[in-house]
């Protein structure tokens, strides 16, 4: 793969959860870069919460890729776990069946927030054997034990190094796993399973370790270094997931190669809802298909998710919409402007120098640690002064794709820009789409007439079925509105 010219090889920095510094990025091996982002565990529908995490790690692998490196991505699927296995013994249905249409309804919101396709997307249940080869070097190395349950449990007394990513004292008592402590016999309480001894209506593997199933943490480990190898540069997550899962990851995976996981540890902060973590066990939370039934575009959530600092805390909220809503529009609109604007005059000797200035403070700003809050503004600067030159004529039609061709160079790594492939607002009655087609060519030409009334007419019927009408210079543009903008 050739190198993008934007190769910012060295520039980059990034604040390391590890080394709790910001560091100068080096991928293991030049222009490749591994990354590994934890997906969703799918016993309930992914909320927007969920997905502000991987819209960050989105954003991440779009620019290292706008920088030249090739990235491989691999985001997994939990499709077993504590509850998956607790919600399929209440249903009476096997765990497949149970996390399908949850798989489903994930991977659909994936592709309509525009994320792009991971290079990898392993499963849990797919990968078993690696994870029992994995658990046997440990046991190998007294790193793990088995239990008369035919549990097999990680020994933390074992490992020195235990609680430096999330900085805690290795003998604190573990919180927040995802089994009852009792549940399993074990030495100490703050060993975590590897492998859970089979229980009577639960599913379960035959393997060289014994019938059973995995434990949660040793399913990335085990997915992650089969895809990225021993050590890879990038694990990605949200910050409820640096203890135990992260900690737990580093700890297994270490102890059984003797190498580091990942060189680089990035976690994103929690999206808020009132002040408060959004969270499914609350029942205070967003799916994208709510936002989406209530008028809201699937760029507009993408915007909306991303345009803070990924370490900041976020407030979701209908009024976080609409403005995510207006800047999204805002962009789109100018290079509308700029693909209909025609002007036969000089090239504007002074554009280059601000394209290039645009480009630069983009560049610059995301190399400090993403600082995609910076990169917005000096794309709306951008954008704010073509405006005001197609608004002042003073651009060649020449001018205008180059200006267009930098937005849309941004836009690859935000995907904010353009039409939406899903259709979110509520689709127009049956024969409207070729209704609105007619009444459009009307209006063009009642202008074209200068019978001004006719066109104010026309407009205000387009309004009805969810089109708005603007005049430009370059002639008529219409665009969809959404419900939400409507009211």
């Amino acid at each position: 793969m050739a190198r993008s010219p934007h190769h910012v090889a060295m520039s980059l920095r990034l604040r390391n959860t590890l080394s709790g510094q910001l560091e100068p990025f080096q991928p293991l091996a030049t222009g490749r870069v591994g990354v590994y982002s934890c997906g969703p565990t799918v016993y309930g529908p992914s909320h927007v919460g969920n997905f502000r995490s991987y819209v960050f790690a989105d954003l991440l692998v779009r620019y290292l890729r706008w920088s030249g490196y090739q990235v491989t991505w691999a985001v997994n699927i939990t499709d077993v776990d504590d509850r998956i296995i607790r919600d399929a013994i209440e249903r009476e249905m096997p765990i497949a069946k149970l996390t399908a249409p949850h798989i489903e309804h994930f991977l659909d919101d994936w592709r309509r927030l525009r994320l792009s396709e991971p290079d990898v997307r392993p499963r849990a249940t797919e990968h078993i054997p690696q994870m029992v080869d994995l658990i046997e070097r440990l046991l190998e190395a007294g790193h793990a034990y088995r239990t008369e349950d035919g549990s097999v449990f990680f020994r933390i007394s074992s490992w020195p190094g235990y609680g430096r990513l999330a900085r805690i004292d290795p003998s604190q008592q573990r919180v927040g796993e995802r089994v009852v402590a009792d549940d399993y016999g074990k030495d100490d309480v703050r060993d975590f399973a590897l492998w859970k001894g089979p229980k009577e209506g639960e599913p379960r593997w035959p393997t060289r370790i014994g019938p059973g199933r995995p434990g949660w943490h040793i399913e990335c480990s085990a997915m992650s270094m089969h895809y990225l190898g021993t050590t890879f540069d990038l694990h990605t997550g949200g910050i409820d997931l640096v203890f135990p899962h992260h900690e737990d990851e580093i700890a297994q995976s270490e102890a059984a190669t003797g190498q580091p996981l990942a060189r680089t540890w990035l976690h994103c902060a929690h999206l808020q809802l009132g002040g408060e973590k959004m969270a499914r066990r609350t029942g205070r939370f967003d799916t994208p298909a709510d936002v989406f039934h209530r008028g809201y575009s699937p760029r507009a959530l993408r915007y909306a998710l991303l345009a803070a600092h990924y370490r900041a805390p976020v407030e979701y909220s209908d009024q976080s919409l609409r403005q995510a809503s207006a800047a999204v529009e805002r962009l789109s609109s100018c290079l509308r402007s700029l693909d209909e604007y025609t002007e036969l005059r000089p090239d504007d000797a002074s554009l280059p120098v601000v394209l290039q200035a645009a480009h630069r403070a983009f560049r610059e700003a995301m190399d400090d640690d993403l600082n995609v809050a910076a990169a917005l503004a000096s794309a709306f600067d951008l954008v704010r002064e073509v405006n005001r030159r197609i608004a002042e004529r003073g651009l060649s039609t020449a001018d205008a794709g180059r200006a267009a061709a930098v937005l849309r160079d941004l836009d690859r790594v935000l995907a904010v820009v353009g039409p939406d492939e899903t259709a979110t607002s509520p689709a127009p009655p049956d024969g409207a789409g070729h209704e609105i087609t007619g009444l459009l060519a009307e209006r063009a030409a009642a202008r074209a007439a200068r019978d001004w009334a006719r066109s104010d007419e026309l407009r205000t019927r387009l309004a009805e079925l969810g089109v708005a009408v603007e005049d430009t210079p370059d002639g008529q543009r219409s665009r969809r509105i959404t419900e939400m903008a409507r009211g």
